[in-house]
């Protein structure tokens, strides 16, 4: 690229429709007019110059209709998660829905009954929960243990939870709210649960480019080979390169069978491409791209620290290491006070929007989740403010 992204610009969001900005007042009752918005997975900066480009290029065109022909936008899937991640993905595998909740949902459709339990690793991003209770299936909490400050798996105690009537596991990976990395041996664990308890695993992996220096993330499937026949992989441009709103995600399924069970729902609920997304996410998966989000995970990475370290100083706030994502899960179970009490002090004393902790489910209840991917000037501005809301406690 010939110039460097500057992620340290402000732009005004209010008032362009942005659910994280526009909507913070109405649920937060944070004010829209000094109020910082921390809630809402999305990030306040551009997307790659690559991106913008291939929009004004439709604009320059003219015309919106259907799209057609997705073998460009298979060849830079393929292209990306072979460079980035190691992983040779075949064109045949690759689905296209509506984002991630939507691949999610369909997956719900596709391989559970109503009544079948969907068992969440908790807490974890709550939408996984709206729609499998909206599809009338059962939410299954197995709740993850934190040891040494950060989450693991707990596997005899969610041995002992099964009953036989679960059918499908879904994976967070990396983790969110958590922030965690799971390792290789961690990922098989989890895929011998699956096959013990016979569980179709699907694993969202939203976040695997956005992972902290010193970190790697494992896609699954490269993780656990042996377990193609159940496994369903999820990825996507949007949250990598703050494209959310163009609502496309990539759902890849290894095995044939769980193939056509999958194109089946897709074909009962009338799923089709965006054409706007399938152009940006194509523009996205390429060098250009990548070069961007190499400079982009190092200024999120600047956030972090900035966030941790000033966070660390309030006594009673513990943040949880952030090993990839840009969402940071602090625990305020040391302050001795209530959930109402602390989200008080955050929303209305701080004028921070931040994502309750309960809404990610068991093991929530003393969270709250930032968003750090806004300029850093405003993530020095929220620590500022923490500590003035819980100044009490110094």
């Amino acid at each position: 690229m010939s110039t460097a992204p500057n992620f340290d610009e402000r732009i005004e969001r209010r008032g362009t429709h942005s659910s994280k900005w526009d909507m913070m007042e109405p649920i937060y009752c944070v004010p829209a007019s000094d109020g910082i918005a921390m809630w809402v997975a999305d990030m306040d900066f551009r997307p790659p110059p690559c991106v913008q480009a291939a929009i004004e290029g439709m604009a320059a065109h003219g015309l919106y209709g259907y799209f057609g022909d997705a073998r460009a936008n298979h060849d830079a899937i393929a292209w990306w998660m072979k460079t980035r991640h190691g992983w040779v993905v075949e064109a045949a595998a690759i689905f296209t829905t509506n984002g991630l909740v939507n691949g999610t949902a369909l997956c719900v459709d596709a391989y559970t009954k109503p009544g079948d339990g969907v068992v969440l690793m908790t807490p974890v991003y709550h939408a996984f929960a709206r729609v499998i209770a909206a599809g009338g299936r059962r939410v299954v909490e197995c709740e993850l243990a934190i040891e040494g400050g950060r989450y693991v798996l707990d596997i005899a105690r969610w041995d002992a939870q099964m009953t036989g009537s679960e059918r499908m596991l879904v994976l967070c990976s990396p983790h969110n709210p958590g922030g965690r990395v799971w390792t290789g041996d961690e990922l098989r664990e989890i895929a011998a649960f699956c096959v013990r308890h016979d569980l179709i695993l699907v694993s969202d992996e939203i976040h695997h480019d956005l992972v902290m220096p010193g970190h790697k993330h494992t896609v699954m499937a490269l993780a656990a080979p042996e377990i193609q026949d159940r496994l369903v992989m999820m990825t996507a441009t949007t949250k990598t390169f703050n494209i959310a709103g163009c609502h496309v995600g990539n759902v890849i399924i290894p095995d044939k069978a769980l193939r056509a069970r999958f194109q089946a729902s897709i074909n009962a609920q009338g799923v089709s491409p965006n054409t706007f997304g399938m152009v940006m996410a194509t523009a996205a998966y390429s060098p250009d791209g990548a070069a961007w989000l190499d400079a982009l995970v190092a200024y999120l990475d600047g956030n972090r620290r900035l966030f941790e370290e000033g966070v660390a100083t309030i006594p009673g706030l513990c943040p949880m290491a952030l090993e990839a994502t840009y969402l940071a899960w602090i625990d305020f179970a040391g302050t001795g006070m209530a959930p109402a009490e602390f989200t008080a002090r955050v929303e209305k004393q701080a004028r921070i929007a931040a994502n309750h902790g309960p809404s990610f489910g068991a093991g929530g209840g003393t969270f709250l989740r930032f968003n750090l991917a806004t300029p850093r000037a405003v993530v020095a501005e929220s620590v500022a403010r923490l500590k003035q809301a819980f100044a009490d406690l110094q």
